[in-house]
C-alpha cells in the first residue's frame, strides 16, 4: 500500500516543483544595460622613432560605463582596446608607487589617484610631467631626478651606532618626520615648480629638499652639520620663491614648501 501510494504522489511533486520554479524566474529581475556614457580623452602623443613627426594631442572615446573611475583606469583601457601602442607607467595603482605621475587637466597627479569627471560634455586632457624631456607618450625621463635625490644621501648615518641593541627614539622625536617619511617621489612637486623648470641643473627641487629635511630632522642621524653645509650655496635651495605649488599639488596631501622654509631657518638661526 506504501508503495503503490509513493509512486502516485511522486509525479504530483515534480509537476510542482516545475511549476514553483517557473514561476520563481518570471519574477527574477531581468538586468539591463546601462546607457552609454562616452568621454572623449585627449592624450599627448610622441614616439621616439619618428623624430620628424611633431608632439599632438590624439583623441581617443569610452564608455565610462564599461571602465574604472579613475584615470588610470580609462588609460588602460585605451591602451587594452583601442591603441596598445600608447605608453605610459603604471605600477601599483595604490597611490604608493608614484609610476603614474601626469599632468591631467593641467594638475600634476597619480593617474591611479586621479577619479574620472562623469561630465560627458567635457573632455580630458591627459600629458606627461610638464618642462622634463620626455622618453615616449606620457613617459617623462626622471634620471637627474632621481639624480638629485641620490645626491643628499638619504640614509641614516651616524658613526657611533648603540652597541646590541636597535636605535631607539622618543615619541616627541619620531614625530617630527610625520609629512615628511611619506614622500613617493613621484615628482609631481618639483615638476610643478617653475624654479625647477628653469634651474633644475642646479636647484634640487621640493622632493629632494623636503627628503634632505627629513634627515636633518631625525635625531638618530649626527650628519646634519654636512647635510646643511652641501646646501650652503646661492642654487641647491635658495632659488625657492615660496609660491606652494608644489604644496597644492602633492597627491599625498604632503607640505614641501614647509620643509623648504625649515631648512632655510635652520641655516639661517645655525
Amino acid at each position: 500500500m506504501s508503495l503503490l501510494r509513493s509512486s502516485v504522489l511522486r509525479p504530483q511533486l515534480l509537476s510542482s516543483a516545475r511549476a514553483f520554479s517557473a514561476s520563481v524566474a518570471r519574477r527574477q529581475a531581468v538586468p539591463t544595460e546601462k546607457p552609454e556614457l562616452n568621454k572623449e580623452f585627449k592624450i599627448y602623443r610622441w614616439n621616439p622613432d619618428e623624430p620628424a613627426k611633431k608632439p599632438m594631442l590624439q583623441s581617443y572615446t569610452i564608455d565610462l560605463n564599461q571602465c574604472g573611475p579613475m584615470i588610470l583606469d580609462a588609460l588602460i583601457k585605451i591602451k587594452n582596446e583601442i591603441d596598445p601602442t600608447l605608453t605610459f607607467r603604471r605600477s601599483c595603482r595604490e597611490g604608493i608607487c608614484g609610476s603614474c605621475a601626469m599632468n591631467i587637466n593641467g594638475q600634476n597627479t597619480l593617474a591611479c589617484l586621479c577619479r574620472i569627471e562623469r561630465d560627458d560634455g567635457k573632455d580630458t586632457k591627459v600629458y606627461p610631467l610638464p618642462h622634463m624631456y620626455i622618453v615616449k607618450d606620457l613617459v617623462a625621463d626622471l634620471t637627474l631626478f632621481y639624480k638629485q635625490y641620490k645626491s643628499i644621501e638619504p640614509y641614516l648615518q651616524n658613526d657611533n651606532p648603540p652597541a646590541n641593541r636597535e636605535f631607539l627614539q622618543s615619541i616627541e622625536d619620531r614625530k617630527k618626520l610625520d609629512g615628511l617619511y611619506e614622500c613617493i617621489l613621484c615628482a609631481c612637486c618639483s615638476t610643478s615648480c617653475p624654479s625647477y623648470w628653469w634651474n633644475q641643473d642646479e636647484y634640487l627641487g621640493p622632493a629632494t629638499l623636503m627628503a634632505a629635511y627629513r634627515w636633518m630632522a631625525d635625531s638618530r642621524d649626527s650628519y646634519g652639520a654636512q647635510r646643511k653645509e652641501k646646501l650652503q650655496n646661492e642654487l641647491s635651495l635658495y632659488r625657492c620663491h615660496t609660491i606652494f605649488n608644489c604644496s597644492r599639488t602633492c597627491p599625498k596631501g604632503l607640505n614641501p614648501a614647509a620643509a623648504i622654509a625649515k631648512i632655510k631657518l635652520d641655516l639661517a638661526t645655525e
